[in-house]
């Protein structure tokens, strides 16, 4: 697999109002029209390429748009101002009440917390699988299920979908693969891989800055107007929209993302691989023992690596906290949510982005509370970083099992 998305993303040019460089912001929330006549067109859907109103869609928003789908490769893409937004629009678009989910057991939490307890409002019933055992996934699926939902990558337990054979599964059902692509921009190219739908958080590794909430579903242009119908659209009428100035700023941001994805997994598979000589448990899909090394090797694009998330399991909450607590203060990056920022952030995911699922699940699925989720930064001297890393686990005496890193 070896998609080259980044050079598409550069290949696209807009030229600003007055000839800038970027293109000019759209800042008006509704636009006017030269006829009538256009603008009932537009509101039966008949016009595209006309502007109605931003919570329709806006020239600053189209422009993100289209970046996105060169990124995933689709037709299209619309934008949305989170990627709850994005996701909740893909899902209440697909599904009626009495409809029927397949979902992988492990996904962001907030994903989590929408499909099981949100859904139920609606009688929308959600079957959660081990996204890794295909046969699970096959006998879950019934004649009410009208999509199979994971993520390239999980939340946090960092498991790899096969994305081929989910989605040679789900066409023989005849229901889109919809897939979570924020774990692994660029690293993996989800719709070349089969997926139908590709949703995105662009608050993460695609904006790269921490400084605002974001989100992208990618898919066929039918699929993508569908979302913006002023009738039924569920993009249109639950209003997730984008705010202009931010589409254009995550748009700028964007044109280093292959610089820093490569940054990212460098690190990550650096760290990695010492942390786990030095007798660490440390998940990683870069390392060969990761259970699912292969899958990801096999449908990735080797040039941008296994991604810039790595988790550690150092035994007890109490002593996640006193690393991560100690990390901080010794200017390692930050205790915080959220990835793909500059620095690296940590957070114990069990008490953090995975609390909405219940303890007794987490223990289950095998969401330790000793768990730390770090989404390494770009660090310029990475070895000098593992060497301070180390030094803040062996002041705590961080246990492995019966080992303690010495």
């Amino acid at each position: 697999m070896d998609y080259k998305a980044s050079e598409h993303i550069q290949d696209l040019q807009y030229f600003g109002e007055f000839g800038g460089v970027n293109p000019s912001i759209s800042d008006s929330s509704t636009y006017t029209f030269l006829s009538a006549k256009t603008m009932f067109d537009t509101f039966e859907g008949n016009t595209e390429g006309c502007y109605l109103y931003s919570r329709h869609s806006s020239p600053s928003n189209l422009y993100l748009g289209e970046a996105m789908a060169e990124l995933e490769g689709t037709e299209s893409a619309n934008v949305y101002a989170s990627g709850m937004g994005a996701i909740s629009a893909v899902v209440l678009q697909l599904c009626n009440a009495c409809d029927h989910i397949v979902c992988s057991r492990t996904i962001y939490g907030g994903t989590y917390a929408f499909m099981k307890n949100f859904l139920k409002k609606f009688n929308i019933a959600v079957s959660f699988v081990d996204i890794t055992d295909l046969e699970k996934v096959e006998e879950s699926i019934t004649p009410k299920t009208r999509m199979i939902y994971c993520e390239a990558v999980s939340n946090p337990l960092l498991e790899v979908a096969d994305l081929p054979s989910l989605s040679q599964l789900a066409r023989t059902k005849e229901i889109p693969l919809v897939v979570d692509n924020t774990f692994s921009p660029l690293s993996i190219s989800a719709a070349k891989l089969g997926a139908d739908i590709v949703v995105h958080s662009l608050t993460k590794f695609i904006n790269g800055s921490s400084d605002c909430v974001a989100g992208a579903v990618c898919a066929s242009k039918e699929f993508c107007l569908s979302l913006k119908d002023v009738n039924d659209g569920s993009g249109m009428l639950l209003g997730s929209t984008l705010d202009s100035l931010r589409a254009a700023s995550i748009l700028k941001n964007m044109r280093t993302l292959h610089i820093r994805i490569k940054q990212h997994s460098k690190n990550a598979q650096y760290l990695a691989e010492l942390f786990e000589k030095d007798g660490l448990k440390v998940v990683y899909p870069g390392l060969e023992s990761h259970p699912h090394h292969n899958t990801m090797k096999a449908q990735m694009n080797p040039e941008y690596g296994y991604g810039g998330l790595l988790t550690l399991d150092v035994g007890s909450l109490e002593q996640a906290n006193a690393l991560m607590e100690l990390m901080q203060k010794e200017k390692l990056g930050y205790l915080a949510v959220s990835l793909g920022f500059y620095k690296t952030l940590f957070s114990a995911p069990g008490t953090s982005t995975s609390s909405e699922i219940p303890l007794e699940e987490q223990e289950s699925l095998g969401l330790s509370e000793g768990l730390i989720r770090f989404s390494i930064g770009l660090d310029n001297d990475i070895h000098k970083t593992y060497l301070a890393m180390k030094s803040c686990i062996k002041q705590l005496g961080v246990l492995n099992g019966d080992a303690v890193l010495v």
